[in-house]
């Protein structure tokens, strides 16, 4: 008889770890409020980054630190609110982004980082979404000679350290490579391995669509009602309750709430973004980021997607798009991105954790129970990668990771 494992949590992370144990025999049943895709797997900036070995270090630069106090520039936005009720994590994130302690959550995060394109591979050619996903790279592109120096000379030691593969362009050939950027701009590192996807929102439902043609089930309902039951664990759905032997908690920024319920106090925290459509007369080729002011342009189907940096607010705070504002603004000074697609600024969450790692691994007081969330800026990208992991895990298989930096028992 096949064991059983509820999923809670339709996106890029919980949709992964559903297949990859549904690959091993599992009957899955993956349960979400919401279509899958639909939450923070859709919103971002659709890049399945290669090149993001580092993960995002709280900034430490004085000069910094004050335009974000005083609201300046477009990279961090913050409510008073949302400092006093994350200030305990928050600090903690400063503690973690001492550059020794950087450097020890770096190579962790490069290790989960590095399968990335590799097991979203299969899963892209399985479900028949190649046509979502782009392989030419994306771009950093710079203003000033100087931090386009600093850029090539870190992206070298990137290459070295972790053979993620990038051009440094110049100026003439990055305006030969982007002609609708109007601005001369001092160059571009082109990172070569990551990959764009139109529609992320998509790409997860294509992969919700294999899960259910492989046979397994998707269900509306509330992860607030999973409870303990025998010797698993249940949750009531639009069909009534549901049991399984096994729980996989993979709910992204809504994760905090319900470990909270049972009894687990880890430093997580949420940083949210923004973004909105466009529709430029001259088309972007490639994604870039502006790497001196701190958004994305990314084009998607529904046009160009402009993407904005963090702001430190409740969930469930009103929607404050001042970043939004300023990033077009800025984005406005490189191209012309036409007129806004009539729809209001979509707002998300990204999940954190202040040393910046996710918690991929068993709950320490409840057996059966499995975390899979707080990958910030990268769910996306390392979903596949930590459900494979995760489902390693469960089923006492050999591991492509070594899973103990991302365990939950690290919290004590």
């Amino acid at each position: 008889m096949a064991s059983s494992v509820l999923i809670l949590g339709a996106g890029m992370v919980g949709i992964s770890t559903a297949l990859h144990l549904q690959q091993r025999g599992f009957d899955v049943v993956l349960v979400d409020r919401r279509a899958p895709g639909q939450e923070t797997s859709m919103g971002n900036a659709g890049l399945i980054q290669r090149e993001a070995v580092e993960p995002y270090p709280f900034p430490r630069e004085p000069g910094f630190l004050l335009d974000v106090a005083l609201g300046r520039g477009a990279k961090v936005h913050w409510h008073a609110q949302g400092l006093w009720h994350m200030g305990k994590e928050l600090m903690g994130y400063l503690h973690h982004s001492h550059p020794l302690r950087h450097a020890v959550a770096t190579a962790a995060y490069s290790r989960l980082i590095a399968h990335s394109n590799n097991e979203h591979a299969p899963l892209i050619a399985a479900a028949g979404a190649q046509e979502l996903v782009g392989h030419e790279g994306y771009r950093y592109v710079f203003r000033t000679p100087e931090a386009f120096d600093k850029a090539a000379q870190r992206a070298e030691d990137l290459l070295t350290r972790f053979g993620v593969r990038f051009q440094a362009e110049n100026a003439a050939q990055l305006a030969q490579a982007e002609p609708a950027l109007h601005r001369p701009l001092a160059g571009a590192v082109h990172w070569l391995d990551t990959w764009a996807v139109n529609d992320p929102g998509a790409l997860v439902q294509r992969y919700a669509d294999l899960l259910e043609a492989r046979g397994g089930c998707l269900m509306v309902g509330d992860a607030a009602s999973l409870q303990a039951q025998g010797a698993g664990w249940s949750v009531n759905t639009t069909d009534g309750p549901v049991h399984a032997q096994h729980a996989v908690l993979a709910l992204g920024p809504w994760s905090d709430g319900l470990i909270r319920t049972l009894g687990y106090r880890f430093p997580l925290f949420i940083k949210r973004g923004y973004h909105q459509h466009y529709t430029p007369p001259a088309p972007l080729r490639q994604p870039l980021l502006d790497a001196e002011r701190g958004y994305v342009l990314a084009p998607m189907q529904r046009g160009l997607r402009l993407t904005t940096g963090a702001e430190f607010a409740p969930i469930d705070a009103p929607s404050t798009p001042v970043q939004l504002a300023k990033a077009d603004a800025l984005a406005r000074e490189l191209m012309d991105l036409g007129q806004p697609l009539p729809e209001p600024p979509w707002l998300g969450a990204r999940p954190c954790v202040a040393d910046m790692l996710p918690v991929i691994g068993p709950a320490p007081r409840h057996p059966g129970l499995w975390f899979n969330f707080g990958h910030a800026h990268q769910g996306f990208t390392m979903g596949p990668v930590s459900g494979r992991l995760l489902a390693e895990m469960v089923c006492g298989e050999p591991i492509c990771v070594d899973p103990t930096p991302y365990s939950p028992a690290r919290f004590g």
